[in-house]
């Protein structure tokens, strides 16, 4: 076996970080401050993207503009330790507001104050793969999900926390009413990606939706937070499994309207939502955002070529052999790697590369009926290219949207301009689904 290549830097350069995918990098030590584009606070991108996920967050209340910029300056640029204290910090100051608040009967200010715990929570978590104690996840996502409860029960209406009978086990979701009026309304359900938070769809299409006249319902699939953290249940490709359950449960629910029915797949939702909908046929609508048509594409792309032969030709135990060598030598593709891996269940690389084989909608696009709205923002980090190609895959009836920098939309999801995001596909979905 030829190992000599593996000591070299940047050998491994497949940085899966984000919301969903890869990004290649070198390491933070290889970017300068000096060379920061405008407006961007870190040279590693991760650091960079997380804070633009806190600010952009903001438009609905989950954050503060002000603290987050003080969060940073405690931050060292490419020091993941730092960056977890930091925001962890500013969510147990957050947590004291919000019970000193609910104390007095100050209802409102305790429901803002529990979100951003909740949200500096949740961004904490980000870094604990980088540090030297991972083992902080779990106590930091419980941390977390008591906060976004407490949230949750403070809004009005109540954002309500239902189980949906899935297999052997029931997923949690949670349903938010745009009004107390209790009537049937048309329903948005909201698709997470691989590492996204309840209280990320609130941001990513609840907020928008129910200042709208929607009804919403997200829920957390196999991988997805609680589903992930206490039930062990773990990504898979058929989707479809998981949604028609989810479907059924609303479909049951006296507030939903079964003929408008939308699906929202943000991030890696981006397949998962075409992918179900590819085979359940009672949703109206759906969009991905961004489209994807290969998850596999994003992991793959950046591995040595001698890698990618072996996996090829299926040589499990000389892939992983290789591949923990490379990682060896290189921390930050260890750790990403590590976050990636987590909700699959799997400790071999070698079957979480091979299992991604799975997750293509090449030969199932074209099963899709309804109509679908598809997003493209100008610098997408992880699926560049892949929603004009979604777009080709499909024979319904199709609509791009491209998210430009101009419009300050252009990253993975449009975290900089939730508003403008749900500007463009409400206004969409308004006239697809007719809502009156």
């Amino acid at each position: 076996m030829h190992t000599e290549p593996l000591g070299r830097r940047g050998f491994m350069r497949t940085a899966l970080t984000g919301a969903a995918g890869a990004l290649a990098v070198e390491g933070a030590d290889e970017h300068s401050p000096a060379a920061l584009p405008p407006g961007q606070l870190f040279s590693d991108p991760e650091f960079a993207f997380t804070t633009q996920i806190g600010l952009g967050a903001s438009y609905y209340g989950t954050s503060n503009p002000g603290k987050l910029f003080s969060i940073a300056t405690r931050i060292k640029d490419g020091d993941f330790e730092s960056a977890y204290q930091a925001y962890h910090d500013a969510g147990l100051e957050a947590r004291r507001w919000a019970e000193a608040a609910a104390s007095k009967g100050h209802r409102i200010s305790a429901r803002d104050a529990w979100l951003w715990a909740a949200s500096y929570f949740s961004l904490s978590m980000r870094f604990l793969d980088g540090t030297q104690d991972s083992s902080r996840l779990s106590p930091t996502f419980q941390e977390y999900e008591n906060c976004w409860e407490q949230a949750a029960a403070l809004f009005h209406p109540a954002v309500e926390r239902v189980a949906i009978p899935y297999e052997n086990t029931t997923l949690t979701g949670w349903f938010f009413r745009a009004d107390d009026s209790r009537r049937r309304r048309p329903l948005v359900i909201l698709n997470n990606g691989a590492d996204g938070s309840d209280l990320s769809m609130y941001v990513l299409g609840a907020a928008g939706g129910i200042a709208r006249g929607y009804n919403c319902l997200t829920f957390n699939g196999p991988g997805q937070n609680d589903s992930l953290w206490l039930k062990k249940l773990y990504f898979r490709p058929d989707w479809e499994k998981v949604i028609t359950p989810v479907v059924d449960f609303a479909i049951a629910h006296p507030e939903v309207d079964p003929k408008r029915i939308a699906l929202i797949g943000i991030s890696q939702g981006g397949y998962w939502a075409p992918r179900a909908l590819a085979f359940e046929h009672r949703i109206a609508a759906g969009v991905a955002d961004p489209g994807v048509t290969n998850v596999a594409e994003v992991w793959i792309r950046n591995l040595p070529k001698p890698l990618v032969d072996l996996l090829h030709d299926g040589k499990r135990e000389q892939f992983d052999a290789m591949m923990s060598m490379g990682v060896k030598f290189n921390p930050r593709s260890r750790m990403v790697l590590s976050s990636r891996m987590r909700p699959f269940g799997m400790s071999s690389y070698y079957d979480v590369y091979a299992a991604l084989a799975d997750y293509s909608l090449k030969n199932v696009a074209a099963q899709i009926r309804c109509p679908m709205l598809i997003t493209n923002p100008e610098s997408e980090q992880f699926f560049a290219g892949q929603p004009r190609q979604l777009r080709e895959l499909l024979t319904c009836p199709k609509k791009l949207v491209d998210f430009t920098r101009a419009q300050g939309a252009d990253l993975h999801c449009e975290v900089n301009a939730p508003g403008y995001r749900d500007y463009q596909i409400y206004n969409w979905l308004d006239e697809t689904l007719t809502l009156s």
